[in-house]
């Protein structure tokens, strides 16, 4: 964890040297139900372009409904969500990913009948609103499998053949192939081996030096930890503070507690 938390630390103090973007993501009084269930209370944040910011918790503390919220895939919605500068409350989600926003999915979402080339063919492009710049511009094939190598000795298998590992990065292409310009990501390191898990910290960091913004629903606090920029640490579904990268090694003891680990 020290060697984490001096990663961290050094990463923060680099971007420090390249400011942020305007905002791309703005919750403001978010609620959400699931039928009678009221599941977040009043969640407040902010998220600039380009910056990696996680929802940290204990299981059942709202990070997953936070971003299920944001992509309306909840029973019931209140309060605003600006997503690059517009609001979407009224929105449906099919609508809200053609704002340029992808949602990786804790269950992953790939068609396990289709091929792995199948599966990233499918994806239409999304909008990119706000800059210009019409439809945009996801990764080709030969990018997405220079990226992920193993993706590319398996672009004939099916998904039901795939391991979990590749089948994590199977869906993670598949968003990039869109276009989508702000991820949304849970628990994308669940079950994954080490090494699978260190690929994954490589795409993300090569994704936010793109300019992407990220916001990562993680568990493995480890794997989360040096990728950061921010840390909006929940509980009850609700936001209980907002931690920087740099205030990670001073409260590291408190993270301990509160997250158990």
């Amino acid at each position: 964890m020290t060697v984490v938390m001096e990663q961290a630390t050094d990463r923060q103090a680099s971007a420090a040297d390249s400011p942020l973007g305007e905002k791309q993501l703005c919750l403001r009084e978010l609620n959400a139900w699931y039928g009678e269930s009221h599941v977040l209370h009043g969640v407040n944040m902010t998220v600039r372009r380009g910056e990696l910011v996680t929802l940290l918790g204990r299981n059942g503390a709202g990070r997953s409904s936070t971003l299920r919220a944001i992509m309306n895939m909840v029973g019931r919605r209140s309060g605003e969500i600006l997503i690059k500068g517009q609001d979407s409350m009224g929105l449906a989600p099919h609508r809200i990913a053609h704002l340029g926003v992808g949602f990786c999915p804790e269950e992953r979402g790939i068609f396990a009948s289709l091929s792995v080339e199948e599966n990233l063919l499918l994806p239409p492009l999304v909008k990119s609103t706000g800059h210009g710049q019409g439809k945009g511009q996801g990764m080709s094939l030969d990018e997405l499998y220079a990226l992920f190598p193993n993706l590319h000795e398996r672009r004939t298998s099916q998904g039901t053949r795939l391991s979990g590992g590749e089948q994590q990065m199977l869906a993670l292409a598949r968003i990039l192939r869109t276009g989508a310009d702000l991820l949304l990501l849970d628990e994308i390191t669940e079950g994954l081996a080490p090494v699978i898990n260190q690929k994954l910290a490589e795409v993300l960091m090569m994704l936010k030096a793109r300019g992407m913004t990220i916001v990562l629903v993680e568990q493995n606090f480890r794997f989360a930890a040096p990728l950061a920029d921010r840390h909006y640490l929940m509980e009850h579904g609700t936001i209980l503070e907002e931690i920087s990268a740099a205030e990670l090694p001073a409260r590291h003891e408190y993270l301990h507690k509160v997250l158990g680990v």
